[in-house]
């Protein structure tokens, strides 16, 4: 019970020192073996105290980096244009990405029915994390009709821009056909790239956007952190 105690008020000490502004969202806490000493106790009753406050979404965790004050959720509205950069930075943030993957392959059967395209075509897949703050808070798979883009994995390459790299192609415009939202735990890989524990709630999104003609020109599944985004519907797509 005693052990309990100590723990307890651990936790209680750090969150008072977050809530008075000691530490600031998205900082790192001093380290285990630092908390220990200030405390008087050892590493085992820390870890204790700072996973109740990760339960609590005080805090999280980034493997091999330490603990940090959990962000606040960073608002992203899903209207008919739907620009990541553009809704980070309405909320106050700094967005950036990073890119995972950039590969051209035969598209599946779901990627064909979205972009509407004929057996054995082509897509380009680019995979990534979209950041706010250096923090991850989605993880994306996207893929682009490869006969009608054919250089859009040079283009994503040089601007790590969807926008851009589509604007390179001849896509000055394009507007979002269909989104699909559906909320899901969090598997081991999602969990590791978007830095959460595993089985963590995550919604997710599969989308097809086109182009001014009404071309599809991209078909996309991203995996949101739901303690890091709070998805809203602009009006035009509550009717």
């Amino acid at each position: 019970m005693a052990r309990s105690a100590i723990w307890a008020g651990i936790a209680e000490a750090l969150t008072q020192e977050i809530a008075a502004g000691h530490y600031g969202a998205g900082d790192k806490l001093p380290t285990e073996a630092a908390l220990a000493q200030r405390f008087g106790v050892n590493r085992h009753t820390v870890r204790h105290a700072l996973a109740a406050m990760a339960e609590a979404g005080a805090v999280h965790s980034r493997r091999g980096s330490g603990v940090f004050v959990a962000l606040q959720p960073a608002d992203y509205a899903l209207g008919r244009r739907v620009r990541f950069h553009q809704n980070i930075l309405a909320s106050g943030r700094t967005p950036s990405r990073q890119i995972l993957r950039l590969e051209t392959r035969v598209a599946d059967l779901a990627e064909r029915e979205a972009l509407m395209m004929d057996a054995g075509a082509l897509v380009h897949v680019v995979e990534g994390l979209s950041l706010a703050d250096a923090a991850p808070v989605a993880l994306f798979r996207s893929v682009f009709p490869a006969a009608d883009l054919p250089d859009f994995l040079r283009a994503m390459d040089d601007t790590n821009s969807v926008t851009a790299s589509l604007a390179r192609g001849g896509v000055a415009d394009y507007t979002r056909h269909s989104t699909k939202i559906s909320a899901i735990a969090a598997d081991a890989l999602i969990a590791l790239h978007l830095r959460l524990r595993e089985g963590a709630p995550v919604l997710r999104t599969v989308a097809v956007n086109r182009d001014a003609t009404g071309r599809p020109v991209e078909f996309g599944t991203t995996y949101f952190a739901g303690e890091r985004v709070t998805v809203t519907l602009a009006g035009e797509d509550l009717g």
